[in-house]
């Protein structure tokens, strides 16, 4: 396929407003007040964040970390920094202080946003009772939402700064942004040892889902992202791909079946992701016959097998078109496979697709799995390999990390096992 009409995130944003001006762009709760933002909206709102970074001393280059569940100011906040030039830093909501300071000083992020009251959790407390204190690169804690602690700043007062930077300053910023330089650093969870920062660059992920939003077929749909924005699922494929289609973005801070089955019809929502447990736990629902489920469509899905069954109810009770599976890593832009639109359910069941466009896939003897070229006979099991321009650039400050997970020749060492039939569609079974 070719190449998207943008290389990167800030000339996503602008492209965006300029086609979808006057669509529906982001949907949310703050409290007892409702946001409903067009595209043009959204993009006021994302200079506006990024004048004030600018103006609290953000350069091109720098890192900036959010720290906070899936809300409007998540989306001001992380493409403000994009369009300053910056470098986001998505951390975990289920990480303690601990974890979380890690990615931080790692990283060496100077502001933090974050919240102060999500599933009775004070983010910033975390911080602060830490041994060490706060980590040492962080200059500035900006509260999104909730109480805004002594020596913090509350999101409003952040977003005043703006007034400080001129629209031409902005605009001088944003030009000099090329598609080689640092868009995220997100961070494995770390289920060995400490997490690991995978750089990932503007054109490989603008690339990459603009392939991802083509196989799903999104376009101008109203998408219930329940899929963590911290993660490359909610941040990539949710927010991005709907700046890239004219999808409407509803934010969806904590998965629960009654609040998702009431948003459905309330958003008249048409693309709803998630494990195989959420539709499964809304099709056991005894009274889902009472919920209007007539504008779902789209659904992704995957980390778990998806019986043949539970695809044949969810499109002939809950009506989705088009079910999608897929596989990837943080370290592949978080997309390396994927099934097809026109896919049987039996493929969709138990697989998770084949490789997308522009992107290798091999499956080699885990026993010697640096003779890439030693692939294992269709059918048979390996570790999967992945090499293309969606891999990342390299773990952050840490090359001996990175060596022993990219290969001289490009290719990703997963860790993962799968088998992989003649169609070159992979079966993920194991780990190495």
């Amino acid at each position: 396929m070719t190449g998207p009409p943008w290389e990167t995130i800030p000339a996503l944003v602008d492209d965006a407003a300029e086609r979808f001006a006057d669509v529906e762009a982001l949907v949310d709760r703050d409290g007892g007040a409702e946001v409903r933002w067009t595209f043009a909206d959204l993009r006021e709102r994302v200079r506006e964040s990024a004048r004030a970074l600018m103006a609290s001393g953000i350069e091109a280059g720098d890192r900036v970390a959010v720290w906070a569940p899936n809300i409007w100011e998540w989306v001001v906040a992380a493409l403000g920094t994009h369009v300053a030039g910056g470098v986001l830093v998505p951390i975990n909501t289920r990480w303690k202080g601990r974890e979380a300071a890690y990615a931080v000083d790692n990283s060496g992020a100077r502001i933090l946003f974050t919240v102060t009251d999500f599933l009775d959790t004070d983010y910033v407390t975390l911080l602060r009772e830490l041994d060490a204190g706060p980590p040492s690169s962080l200059e500035e804690i900006v509260v999104l939402r909730g109480t805004v602690a002594e020596g913090s700043t509350s999101f409003a007062d952040f977003l005043a700064r703006a007034g400080g930077v001129d629209a031409a300053a902005l605009a001088a910023r944003t030009a000099g942004i090329t598609g080689g330089d640092l868009c995220h650093i997100m961070f494995t969870s770390g289920t060995t040892g400490n997490p690991k920062g995978a750089m990932l660059v503007h054109s490989a992920v603008c690339r990459a889902y603009l392939s991802w939003s083509t196989v799903i077929g999104l376009d101008r749909d109203r998408y219930l992202i329940v899929n963590p924005f911290f993660h490359s699922f909610g941040l990539n494929a949710g927010i991005l791909a709907c700046l890239m289609t004219g999808s409407t973005m509803v934010p969806h801070p904590v998965f629960d079946v009654p609040s998702v089955m009431a948003r459905v019809p309330e958003e008249r929502i048409s693309m709803l992701p998630g494990p195989p447990a959420i539709y499964q736990t809304i099709l056991n629902t005894p009274d889902l016959d009472r919920f209007d489920m007539s504008t779902l469509r789209l659904a992704v899905t995957g980390a778990a097998p998806v019986p043949v069954p539970m695809i044949e109810a969810m499109r002939e009770r809950l009506g989705f078109e088009t079910i999608i599976t897929g596989y990837g890593l943080t370290e592949s832009s978080g997309m390396a496979t994927m099934c097809r639109h026109d896919d049987d359910p039996e493929t969709i069941s138990s697989t998770s697709g084949r490789a997308i466009d522009d992107v290798e896939v091999r499956i080699v003897d885990p026993a010697n799995p640096d003779n890439t070229t030693n692939e294992v006979p269709r059918g048979e099991p390996g570790e999967i390999l992945v090499r293309g321009y969606n891999i990342m650039l390299g773990y952050f400050e840490d090359p001996e990390k990175t060596a022993e997970t990219i290969d001289p020749d490009g290719w990703l060492h997963t860790g993962d096992i799968g088998v992989m039939d003649e169609r070159g569609y992979v079966d993920i079974t194991d780990r190495v």
